[in-house]
């Protein structure tokens, strides 16, 4: 009996929690323009590193495959 009690307020908790589940958030408050600018310049900002870290982790590989594999397949190609 005990069982059959713990299963049906679990139930009842479930469903309740299901429905509150689909509540629909308020939408976020209106940006300013300023507030869009320096979002604008935030995004651009890291966009710009990320290019240069981008640029940065290229020239290490090439660096690295001219050091090692590649320096020995071209030697050996020119053969």
């Amino acid at each position: 009996m005990k069982h059959v009690t713990i299963a049906t307020i679990l139930g009842a908790a479930l469903a309740f929690g299901a429905v509150g589940a689909h509540a629909k958030l308020p939408a976020p408050p209106a940006k300013s323009d300023a507030q869009k600018a320096e979002e604008a310049a935030k995004t651009k900002a890291a966009a710009d590193k990320d290019a240069a870290d981008l640029g940065k982790a290229q020239d290490r590989a090439a660096a690295n495959y001219k050091r090692g594999a590649g320096a020995k397949s071209s030697k050996s190609s020119k053969k």
